[in-house]
């Protein structure tokens, strides 16, 4: 059960993330870099959920 807590977490933590990257990019003078950095934190938790699923399915 904590496996799918966690999983949950991060998914909406990934969802968060699109969210103010779609909000940082409507201002004319977005902040490139932070808009970098949210895109790959967006990433690492898109990596994490993929761990987790693959480790769910081998076990």
């Amino acid at each position: 059960m904590a496996i799918k807590a966690h999983l949950e977490t991060l998914q909406a933590r990934h969802q968060e993330l699109e969210s103010a990257i779609a909000a940082e990019m409507k201002h004319p003078s977005h902040d490139e870099s932070r808009v970098n950095e949210l895109k790959r934190l967006k990433l690492r938790i898109k990596d994490q959920i993929q761990s987790i699923r693959t480790q769910s399915v081998t076990h």
